[in-house]
């Protein structure tokens, strides 16, 4: 929540403002939170008496009849926006059905909404008062830190967005038991990201653990080994506390040095470039691993870091390398990153690791050496660095096989809504196919384009209705 506090001063040509804005908030470690002993969540909502919760559609089948259970026992009216939301659908339609829904709602001004799902959930959902339950590895270590919401445009991730702090978060690690592997990987990058940059005791524990935390979705899995499951929980209590400490004095991120845009320098270019997106994981994994080759030629990261930081990104199955991240990728990332960092490149290293250093000298010639010799040196690990499970897919998306009626609805919202979405694909076009591995194959299955009227509920005669609103566990 914000407080504002501001004076306005007379002067000779007209007024003089200051305001000064105080924002607080909270998270909860509390596994379990739609266990019904659980009251924390429903207390937030007493005095309104209703939820209106915003969610991604795996989320809701597979937590759906405990989530209206809870709120029914709690004697609170329960409504439901399901969304069906990846990479190319975190866009301003997939927003616009949300205000849809908190329209039709009825929505107090203060009200707040609760918003279960991943971190392109909270980041799209969170426009108003809200209260945030990350389901994912990101969404509870990256981006339940971040005030920041947005939507992509172009080919550009989070082009348009606002700093709006939730009321609450609460991180229930319980939901990785049901989270697929390859999800848990993608988080697990963002912990080598803030650890090796910024904390080496929790980069430390995990390059002991690695397969461990991975293979049992940081000790939550039945049969986890103790020693893991404490393990991952001092990691992921670590890797947040470090995050808050790093973000809190920058919540508006107005300081443009910051140490956890280690590994996004290029990949907020290169993450959508793919036909079938990178995952964000794999993505800033790149970007990193390229990053510190950089650090490496420079003499910043010596030898035996430099190997031991890409040996737990290959343990780990994150991509190091991608064939489309090439020179001309790296130049127009460039161009790009120049622009948000106000002309200074600003590429945070290891610097030894466990530290940071941000470079802002960087020719072109130097950029295209260390590429060269980081494809060399990719040579040398499994799948020429390219990692595992690196595409988005279903688990990421939310989308199921569509019948060919849905699909025909989908492509005639498409035309409606497809400028809106900032010719993801040049003029709105569906990336057509069965996603096979993460990749695209045919034309009858999963829509991945800027078609988001099926993920969203808005074209008549779909899954969702109208506004993709539900009372209840039928759509």
């Amino acid at each position: 929540m914000s407080d504002l506090t501001a004076s306005v001063l007379e002067t000779k040509n007209g007024f003089h403002v200051d305001g000064y804005e105080k924002i607080s908030y909270d998270f909860t470690f509390l596994d379990g939170v739609f266990d019904i002993q659980n009251r924390q969540l429903a207390e937030c909502y007493q005095k309104w008496g209703r939820v209106l919760a915003v969610t991604d559609m795996n989320v809701f089948d597979m937590y759906g009849e405990q989530i209206e259970k809870y709120f029914e026992h709690y004697k609170l009216e329960l409504k439901v926006h399901k969304t069906k939301i990846g990479e190319k659908a975190k866009t301003i339609p997939t927003f616009l059905s949300i205000v849809d829904s908190m329209t039709e709602f009825g929505i107090y001004r203060k009200e707040p909404v609760l918003v279960v799902g991943g971190g392109l959930v909270t980041d799209v959902a969170g426009n108003t008062n809200f209260i945030r339950v990350p389901t994912t590895v990101i969404g509870l270590i990256d981006a339940s830190v971040s005030i920041k919401v947005a939507v992509n445009y172009g080919n550009y991730k989070n082009r348009l967005g606002a700093y709006h702090a939730p009321m609450h978060t609460f991180l229930d690690f319980t939901f990785l038991r049901t989270l697929p592997v390859a999800q848990i990987r993608n988080g697990f990058a963002e912990l080598i990201k803030i650890s090796s940059c910024s904390h080496l005791p929790t980069f430390d524990l995990l390059d002991r653990y690695c397969e461990q935390i991975i293979d049992t979705a940081f000790g939550r899995l039945e049969g986890a080994p103790d020693e893991v499951r404490d393990a991952a929980d001092k990691i992921n209590r670590e890797g947040i506390h470090e995050m808050l400490k790093l973000e809190t004095p920058n919540l508006h991120e107005i300081g443009l040095d910051r140490v956890i845009a280690y590994g996004h320098t290029w990949s907020p270019m290169h993450e959508l470039v793919p036909k079938t997106p990178l995952r964000h994981g794999h993505a800033i994994s790149i970007d990193m691993a390229y990053s510190a080759t950089l650090a490496n030629n420079r003499g910043l990261l010596s030898d035996k870091e430099h190997c031991r930081l890409l040996n737990l990104f290959s343990r780990a199955g994150l991509s190091m390398d991608h064939p489309q991240f090439d020179g001309d990728i790296l130049d127009k990332g460039t161009a790009a990153i120049l622009k948000t960092r106000d002309g200074k490149l600003r590429a945070a290293v290891p610097n030894p690791l466990g530290s940071c250093t941000f470079l802002n000298d960087v020719d072109a010639e130097e950029l295209t050496a260390a590429l060269r010799r980081h494809k060399e040196i990719m040579k040398d690990y499994p799948r020429n660095g390219e990692g595992l499970e690196a595409f988005v897919d279903a688990s990421d998306t939310g989308y199921t096989e569509n019948n060919q009626k849905e699909a025909d609805a989908l492509q005639a919202a498409a035309a409606k809504a497809g400028s809106l979405n900032g010719s993801m694909n040049g003029n709105g076009v569906v990336h057509g196919g069965k996603v096979m591995n993460g990749h695209v194959d045919g034309v009858n299955g999963h829509i991945n384009g800027v078609a988001e009227k099926l993920v969203n509920g808005l074209a008549e005669e779909l899954t969702n209705g109208v506004n993709g609103f539900t009372n209840g566990a039928k759509a």
